[in-house]
């Protein structure tokens, strides 16, 4: 492997021969199909390793994007420096072979058949034993929904079992919750937390395929190896002891032997449910691996002509999953789409407002961010420690795993309805004949599911938004079937690969409009709020003072 220092001297001759007989597009701006596919190119390289944390791939891949941001003449956004170091502990949590369950009934659940558990919890033995298991609902705590599933309930030295999605999914009633529009109260993430605050020694999610998007594959493999965390300064031991999955076949044993038959969403979705004692107990135990490491954002800042310190910050993540074995001689997950297509977006972006007439009168920021793939880390590192004040931050733009099937004549706004953004997309669209659609899936819950999500969660309004399905130049059926194979043969493996026949016109479309979103952004005195419905609506109002 040459080093960066050499990889970086031919880069210029390599980003020429990239951007040869490419075909362009029709213009929706300043950024080209040229300028994000030749960046492609060089962050999906073999060079950079496949990007993954930790590695000689992120030191590579952060020094470019540095490099970049700085030639584009950007100043360094974090105090002199073009890094912002993210401090992460990596754990590696084994369980024991079963989990015991004792009391009214006895059972023995298998390890990874029957159940995933894990323990962020920085120690590198724990045990749980004997531990009062509860059917908690959904597990859900949401004040503007009436709606409080640990009403009058001690959870202090118990397990939870609660149910994935929310009560409104698939409950034929649109105004309980968002309906079949996943809310936040219906990510696992939020589950965790919100058990973790009641004082549960732990929790258990009861997977079902449908209100969870995916298979019980999905969970055995993100679930089962080392993860990533943020290091904290508790050591993470304000987290329950154990966290995890069990299947719905052994969800029904266990509520079975409590007398808990029929529908058990429908019944958690009552508004006089109480919480369940299942009258019996768990125990298992886990074991831990702990490593302890710094990775960092790349962050740069175009200074803003009039109002310097109120901000607008684009985000991509520039991580993906590194090397692995090898599959068709192939060992490396380059992620051209995932996500080197929204990194070369954002350094397109950078160009484009450095070489702008007119300057916006707010900063413009922008922000690649670390281990997204890792649990959305890099974002929730920056949102948590922002490098500039949260109540002046106007908003966030997101690209992640941008349109790689061409121009279409539709925006996808992920979660739409949920802030004043989608007003921006709209009139953007208008001007160039585009209509706007929301989630395909909304009880998938994609909006939480990439780093704006981090800036909704702390107020900030956010927007993730993409190419639709209705192809400028193709059928709807062609587009499906482009998708459809992404998804089932390139996502998240090692063909996610750069090719030269790339059609990144799409990614240009994209990049376009959220260009001019944040340049309108950038000259204006408003700020853009939640809309009435949005689970974040209070955050923000109440850190702006409302």
């Amino acid at each position: 492997m040459k080093s960066i220092y050499n990889y970086l001297t031919i880069l210029p001759a390599f980003i020429l021969l990239a951007g040869c007989g490419v075909k362009q597009s029709k213009s929706f701006g300043p950024i080209t199909p040229d300028a994000i596919k030749n960046q492609i190119a060089v962050l999906a390289n073999d060079s950079l390793m496949g990007r993954k944390p930790f590695t000689e791939g992120e030191v590579r891949a952060t020094r470019y994007i540095a490099a970049e941001f700085k030639k584009a003449g950007l100043e360094p956004g974090n105090q002199g420096s073009y890094f912002q170091d993210v401090p992460m502990v990596q754990v590696a949590s084994t369980p024991s072979p079963t989990m015991a369950i004792s009391g009214k009934a006895s059972m023995s659940l298998k390890a990874v058949e029957d159940f995933v558990v894990f323990s962020r919890r920085e120690q590198d033995t724990l045990q749980l034993k004997n531990s009062p298991l509860v059917f908690a609902g959904y597990g859900v705590v949401a004040p503007e929904y009436h709606w409080n599933d640990y009403a009058g309930l001690d959870v202090k030295g118990k397990t939870v079992v609660v149910l994935v999605n929310d009560p409104g999914f698939k409950s034929g009633d649109a105004t309980l919750f968002k309906g079949d529009t996943m809310t936040y109260y219906g990510r696992w993430t939020y589950k965790f937390e919100e058990a973790a605050r009641q004082g549960a020694a732990g929790i258990v999610i009861v997977h079902q395929t449908e209100p969870a998007s995916y298979g019980w594959s999905v969970i055995k493999n993100s679930n089962t190896g080392a993860r990533l965390y943020l290091q904290q300064p508790d050591k993470h031991m304000s987290r329950c002891k154990m966290e995890g999955w069990i299947t719905e076949d052994a969800a029904k044993k266990l509520f079975a032997a409590a007398g808990i038959t029929g529908d058990f969403r429908a019944l958690a979705r009552k508004k006089d449910f109480k919480a369940i004692p299942l009258n019996m107990n768990l125990t298992v135990g886990i074991s831990n691996k702990l490593k302890y490491a710094m990775s960092r954002n790349v962050i740069a800042r175009l200074k803003g002509s009039k109002q310097p310190d109120e901000n607008i910050i684009y985000t991509a993540h520039w991580d993906h999953f590194g090397t692995g074995p090898a599959v068709k001689g192939d060992s490396i997950y380059n992620g051209a789409v995932d996500n080197a297509s929204g990194v070369a977006a954002l350094i397109a972006m950078a160009n484009a407002f450095s070489q702008a007439k007119d300057k916006p009168k707010r900063s413009i920021v922008f922000l690649a961010v670390t281990g997204e793939e890792q649990g959305l880390l890099g974002s929730e590192f920056y949102a948590t420690h922002p490098v500039f004040a949260l109540n002046k931050t106007v908003a966030n733009l997101n690209m992640d795993a941008l349109g790689f099937y061409g121009e279409t004549k539709d925006l996808a706004i992920t979660g739409k309805g949920q802030n004043d953004l989608d007003d921006y997309v709209a009139a953007e669209a208008a001007k160039f004949g585009l209509t706007v659609v929301g989630d395909t899936k909304p009880g998938a819950g994609s909006y939480y599911r990439s780093d704006h999500f981090n800036f909704a969660k702390v107020g900030v309004p956010a927007l993730d938004m993409n190419t639709g399905l209705k192809s400028t130049n193709h059928d709807d059926e062609w587009t499906k079937k482009q998708k459809k194979d992404y998804n089932e043969h390139r996502y998240h493996q090692v063909s996610d690969n750069y090719t030269a026949d790339m059609d990144a016109s799409g990614m240009a479309e994209i990049s376009n409009i959220l260009y001019h979103i944040g340049y309108k952004l950038g000259n204006e005195t408003t700020f853009p709020g939640w809309k009435p419905k949005s689970e974040f609506k209070m955050i923000r109002d109440k850190m702006m003072g409302k």
